[in-house]
């Protein structure tokens, strides 16, 4: 490997480098540094996040400003606030040594009259998101239409944010006679789109393979029950306890009703998500760079732009809607060389996706089992034993230490040992002899659930126009909870306490696994596979499989109603086709603001390692 004095950038740009302790530089800095150096090109360069794309991009770029000009010469666009701020102060350490270069941010959530102050005293080089740059443009705020460097930086993100028309739109204002240098982890059609229609044969540089993850990340998936995805978390999390964690969902709604619950449960966590304020995003954040936060709780959206490099875990609550989003969500781990485990918790109606993915990482899961308590127990009693061996010991304990010493003097030390590390090995070992935090044991060899294969299927729900439900709010609710398209729920028939609805068959497992478990206003939510199809002949079909005396043509809506309200009034058990299930606990019934926070109310609940 080069080192960066073989590079060919200059003595201003090598002591920032000196400054900064970087001492060789990157796959994707060795290759992309001497040909942006040499040459003025279109480049398209795929490498992972969180390997140096900045550096690649950021020192030819700081070297080839011309400081006699005044003007803005070079353009960098980046999806989110959070990588522009990034950007630019990265950019301003790089030149410290270079006099006179001016380097503005551009992004929104900040006085944009004042930005547009800060261009008009001169700036070489602009950071901007795509939004806050054509707000600019269109109010005749800045001018870049004479620039000699356009930067996309995380060109892929940028587009599955929904950036394509801002992006072409700026684009469009630069000269045609400008270097584009792209930069991207993955290649989908929009990127090769716009390096089709804006970039002129553009070199290409590739780190690994297309789309390829980070050699440094160890990928995991764990099998659970729908309703286990929350006990699982909590058991990867226990067994893992120096985490420091991004953990993904998919809606805002999911984000921040399990950071809530994490929190209640006494984990250091957060949730980062749209509906949060600028000002609240800023202070997660920062918390979490200062490892105050162990558990960050995101969707992919607000997570972009995260560059901390230290964080262990990457952890998959539920996976993405786009398949290649899982290339990004992984890269927040396995950052500047450290390696890093990203963990996916997955029912078995989303195992077909686990394949999917790994034809796109080209990389291999290992399938692995949530931890049982015992086995979180021992770990926990390890880290404590070993906390105990490197604690610094202040020196102001030793006014009281002959006390202590009088009141343990019955004991030996081995008694004593044995007491100091019960403290917390109890606390664990009777948070999970609880029934309450079983997990059902899940193998992706053999189904757990008999479900039809092919076909629709029809399935009873437990709510209904008693909870304020009409047809089309079931449909509204029933698709936002599954992520289901607007034709894959038909049929749905609303009655006073319990409801029906159907679903192609490709989806029954997925109803079943996410479902059951959910709560809908407090009330907890249960699925069955229905004989009645909704169709006109179902009413037949009930009345002779439930045995029913009725044979009127209300028969359906009295065998129905009846059969809901046994399902709604049976405690502590219930009869599915014959065989009995036992119920969850009744705290596990319990909505969430009843249960409250363990860490206050249950004296058994273990007390979770905080990273000071």
């Amino acid at each position: 490997m080069n080192n960066f004095e073989q590079l060919g950038l200059n003595e201003s740009l090598l002591s920032a480098i000196s400054d900064l302790g970087f001492e060789n530089p990157s796959e994707i800095q060795e290759k992309a540094i001497p040909l942006l150096l040499e040459k003025n090109t279109d480049i398209v360069a795929l490498a992972q996040t969180g390997t140096g794309k900045t550096a690649a991009f950021g020192f030819p770029l700081i070297q080839k400003i011309d400081l006699s000009k005044k003007n803005t010469q070079a353009l960098i666009l980046s999806p989110t606030r959070e990588l522009c701020l990034q950007i630019a102060n990265e950019i301003k350490q790089y030149s410290k040594y270079v006099k006179g270069l001016h380097t503005v941010a551009i992004y929104g959530g900040a006085s944009i009259t004042e930005q547009a102050r800060e261009i008009r005293r001169g700036a070489h080089i602009i950071v901007a998101t795509p939004g806050r740059m054509q707000d600019m443009i269109n109010r005749d705020m800045v001018n870049i239409k004479h620039i000699e460097y356009c930067v996309l930086d995380e060109a892929d993100e940028m587009l599955n944010m929904g950036f394509y028309d801002d992006i072409t739109a700026i684009l469009a204002d630069t000269p045609e006679e400008k270097s584009t240098w792209l930069f991207s982890a993955t290649m989908p059609r929009e990127v090769a789109s716009i390096a089709k229609e804006f970039m002129k044969t553009p070199e290409e540089i590739t780190v690994g393979h297309k789309n390829q993850a980070s050699t440094n990340v160890t990928h995991e998936f764990y099998l659970v029950g729908g309703r286990d995805r929350y006990l699982a978390l909590k058991r990867l999390a226990d067994a893992n306890p120096d985490i420091f964690s991004v953990v993904f969902c998919r809606t805002k709604r999911d984000t921040q009703a399990i950071a809530e619950k994490l929190i209640e449960d006494g984990y250091n966590a957060a949730a980062l998500h749209g509906d949060l304020s600028q000002a609240q995003r800023d202070a997660v954040m920062k918390s979490f760079r200062g490892k105050q936060i162990q558990m960050l709780v995101a969707t992919d959206v607000a997570a972009r732009g995260i560059d901390v490099d230290d964080i262990t875990h990457v952890i998959n609550y539920q996976l993405p809607d786009e398949i290649e989003t899982y290339t990004h969500r992984s890269g927040r781990t396995g950052r500047a060389g450290k390696s890093g485990t990203s963990m996916v918790i997955i029912t078995k109606s989303e195992l077909r996706k686990i394949g999917q993915i790994e034809r796109i990482i080209k990389t291999k899961f290992e399938e692995k089992p949530i931890p049982s308590g015992i086995e979180i127990c021992e770990i926990q009693l390890y880290h404590l034993a070993n906390k105990i061996k490197h604690v610094e010991v202040n020196p102001e304990i030793e006014a009281f230490i002959p006390s202590i010493t009088e009141l343990l003097e019955e004991f030996d030390k081995e008694e004593i040992i044995k007491k100091v590390v019960s403290v917390e090995f109890n606390q664990f070992l009777e948070y999970y002899q609880k029934p309450s935090n079983n997990l059902t044991a899940v193998s992706s060899r053999g189904n757990s659930k008999e479900v039809p294969s092919d076909g629709a299927v029809r399935f009873f729900i437990n709510i209904g126009a008693k909870d304020g439900l009409d047809w089309m709010s079931l449909k509204d609710y029933l698709k936002e909870t599954l992520d289901l398209g607007r034709d894959d729920l038909f049929k749905v028939d609303v009655k006073e306490g319990f409801s029906f609805f159907n679903v192609e068959a490709e989806h029954a497992e997925k109803i079943m696994d996410v479902l059951n478990g959910e709560s809908y206003e407090g009330r907890r939510i249960n699925v069955e596979i229905s004989n009645n199809d909704g169709g006109r002949n179902n009413n037949r079909r009930d009345h002779n499989r439930r045995g029913s005396r009725n044979s009127n043509g209300g028969g359906e809506r009295r065998n129905d109603r009846r059969s809901g309200e046994r399902r709604n009034d049976r405690s502590g058990s219930e009869r599915r086709g014959g065989e009995r299930r036992s119920d969850r606990s009744s705290s596990d019934r319990a909505p969430r603001n009843e249960r409250g926070s363990r860490r206050s109310n249950d004296s058994s609940a273990p007390r979770r390692s905080r990273r000071s």
